[in-house]
């Protein structure tokens, strides 16, 4: 079986030379295709990070198994790690971290074990890096949570769940504030739960659940989250088992998978054989178990394990008072223990089953649509228009513009009513959200239109959202105070 190998940046090329040392050693049965993807890659005029030779390869493959990398500061690129996990629809990403001997944590200290698995939805959210200035005060990012894309992911949640035995699944969440696109995370979450009654399925505000990590992470299991919330969470549970160098990570497609180290390119010594290849490490064990290679995985791992209860290390973790291995001894320390097991947590070893990749490209772009089951209405819009003035004044001009289809009901102002009702003490910015409901009259986009041409004779219409209700659901957020 062939995969793509990208090398990375800065440490990340010693740390691949040692993972595929030790793939070698172990008689993995891969070969690689190496690909140029990473920051000289957009130094030399490719925008996205690689060439297309490499992504050509990676289609064709599968399979990529990837250092650090890094991106350019300042240049106007999107980052290639997320643009790599958004292109090839690698929609959920998965993180395993655990306690490991030899590396000392407050939990360790304490006699706390921890594992956990966190879930993120790897492709929506903030992380479509839809972003526009309304005026050169206001920035504005759209958050988009998709139905379908959050189905797929939960999906994949609940049955790796399932499959590895879990104890509990919680999804984490801001419902209580975004109640449409956390509030539709939530809803598909609990839709999928009802087709797993034997797994413990429940949910937390995201931010009780960052306090609960720091606590008692022994009463987790699963997480799911979304994009930028899962970005978080999951930095700090890599903080409690001793940092990014022990958290690897896998981007999971339908038929794309990427796997990664998640730390830095750690340019400071690069080149100086000292990394700590730990991470890029246990990424390769989730690879190789993804490929159904269990056999390999599990002798790797256990001499992993058993190379740290030796108390072998590098010099970035372990006791200061013995002597630190480099990159490559690490690496040869850890192929000298093969064959033997760690005194606890050794890890069963299971016959292959290697993994047939879907590598059929598909002819065309796969649409996530859900079937319709209500009728859409138009209620109003939101109509983002650019003013300093007064809310007063700002209300007086759009007053002038309802027509017959609509009725001016309220303005906003960074998501706070400040007209018909308000306060004086609530700070206001250059743009107003002037929200026009509709009369006892259909409406049309083209109305919505001509109302946005008539208001433009008094403000530059930044922007518009279109009020729209679903049967009896409203799709639309109220203002805090209306």
């Amino acid at each position: 079986m062939k995969i793509a190998v990208a090398k990375g940046d800065g440490i990340g090329p010693e740390i691949m030379d040692a993972v595929l040392h030790i793939f070698n050693a172990a008689k993995v049965p891969l070969t690689y295709e190496f690909v140029d993807m990473g920051k000289w890659v957009f130094d030399k005029g490719f925008s996205t990070g690689m060439t297309p030779d490499a992504q050509q390869a990676i289609e064709r493959l599968g399979v990529l198994f990837k250092g650090p990398m890094e991106t350019p500061k300042g240049k106007g690129v999107k980052s290639i790690n997320v643009t790599a996990r958004k292109v090839w629809n690698t929609y959920a990403n998965k993180r395993v971290f655990q306690t490991l001997h030899g590396v000392d944590t407050v939990f360790s200290k304490a006699g706390i074990p921890i594992r956990l698995t966190i879930l993120r939805e790897n492709i929506e959210d903030t992380y479509g890096g839809i972003e526009h200035m309304l005026t050169q005060d206001v920035a504005v990012s759209r958050r988009m949570i998709t139905r379908p894309g959050c189905m797929q992911f939960l999906r994949y949640c609940f049955n790796m769940a399932d499959k590895q035995g879990a104890r509990r699944i919680t999804c984490a969440h801001k419902a209580n504030i975004m109640k449409l696109t956390d509030g539709l995370f939530l809803e598909c979450f609990n839709e999928i739960a009802r087709e797993y009654p034997h797994l413990k399925a429940d949910d937390v505000i995201v931010d009780d659940l960052a306090m609960k990590l720091v606590t008692k992470p022994q009463d987790f299991d699963v997480i799911c989250l979304t994009n930028l919330q899962g970005d978080i969470l999951s930095d700090l549970c890599a903080g409690l088992v001793g940092g990014l160098g022990f958290a690897p990570s896998a981007n999971i497609g339908e038929f794309i998978s990427i796997f990664e180290a998640v730390h830095g390119t750690a340019p400071d010594i690069a080149g100086k054989n000292i990394a700590n290849p730990t991470s890029l490490l246990l990424s390769g064990l989730m690879m190789l178990r993804h490929l159904g290679l269990w056999e390999q995985a599990a002798t790797i791992e256990n001499a992993l394990l058993h190379t740290l209860e030796q108390g072998i290390h590098t010099g970035d973790f372990g006791d200061r008072s013995t002597v630190s291995l480099n990159t490559t001894e690490f690496a040869a320390a850890i192929i000298a223990n093969f064959g033997k097991l760690p005194a606890t947590s050794a890890v069963l070893s299971q016959p292959n089953h290697p993994v047939e990749l879907q590598l059929v490209k598909p002819t065309e772009n796969h649409m996530l649509v859900s079937p319709t089951h209500a009728h859409e209405t138009i209620n109003g819009v939101d109509l983002f228009v650019e003013s300093a003035e007064q809310p007063g004044a700002v209300a007086e001009k759009c007053l002038r513009h309802p027509g017959a289809h609509f009725t001016l009901t309220s303005l906003s102002n960074r998501g706070t009513q400040v007209w018909p009702t308000g306060s004086v003490f609530t700070n206001c910015a250059n743009v107003y959200t002037a929200r026009f409901e509709k009369k006892d009259v259909p409406v049309t986009v083209q109305s919505v239109l001509d109302l946005c041409a008539r208001v433009s004779a008094d403000f530059k219409v930044c922007s518009y959202e279109l009020l729209l209700q679903y049967g009896d659901t409203r799709g639309y957020s109220l203002a805090q105070g209306q």
